[in-house]
């Protein structure tokens, strides 16, 4: 018995921010607050114990500095073509195909059995479930949950936890959770894709 043909999957990740996110989210995350009031008298009667609370208090505020590396968009790569999903629904174009150019790095996620006829059944099932474009959500249910919920499909394998945290690193922020009602609407779709199960072009 001939052994399967196995069919390489690719993670393409791509940094919408442009290296932005890496340069301003101390800034824009940070939760710097002053934890405690010192009475300027307690200077003079502890000066060493002063020192050492306002050093701790500097301390606490750079350790909860949060660090983001981008603000990732993801897509799976097999069978010789990109698929991702936005807020369109799921949709495919040539590796690289997208006006985003081409990805900021490569995941090699592995292997797989899965055929390209079975692969294009199972994305249309997902289209008309549980990602259909009205179902896009930029924290909740977005191109990440998709190469995730693919990735696990065709290999076994779960993108790397960095990118699929990503949405909780930025609402366990201040600044975060006040833009929350802002970013939930904000409506993801790179283009130059083509809608997986409807006419090229057409979303």
């Amino acid at each position: 018995m001939d052994p399967p043909n196995l069919y390489p999957v690719k993670l393409y990740v791509y940094d919408l921010s442009k290296g932005l996110a890496r340069r301003l989210s101390p800034i824009m995350l940070g939760n710097i607050r002053q934890e405690r009031i010192l009475r300027i008298e307690q200077l003079w009667q502890h000066p060493f114990e002063w020192f050492f609370l306002v050093y701790g208090d500097i301390r606490r505020c750079f350790s909860s500095w949060k660090q983001l590396e981008g603000i990732w968009h993801t897509s799976i790569v097999v069978h010789k073509d990109e698929f991702f999903f936005g807020s369109g629904g799921i949709s495919s174009c040539p590796p690289g195909g997208t006006l985003l150019g081409p990805p900021d790095s490569v995941v090699d996620v592995g292997s797989t059995e899965v055929t390209e006829e079975i692969f294009l059944e199972y994305l249309s099932s997902l289209g008309e479930s549980l990602f259909r474009g009205e179902a896009y959500n930029l924290f909740e249910h977005n191109c990440n949950t998709f190469s995730n919920e693919v990735a696990q499909f065709l290999t076994g394998r779960k993108i790397p936890s960095y990118i699929t945290d990503l949405p909780s690193e930025v609402l366990s922020t201040p600044f975060g959770q006040a833009l929350r009602p802002l970013l939930d609407s904000i409506q993801i779709q790179p283009p130059g894709g083509s809608t997986v199960g409807r006419p090229n072009g057409q979303s």
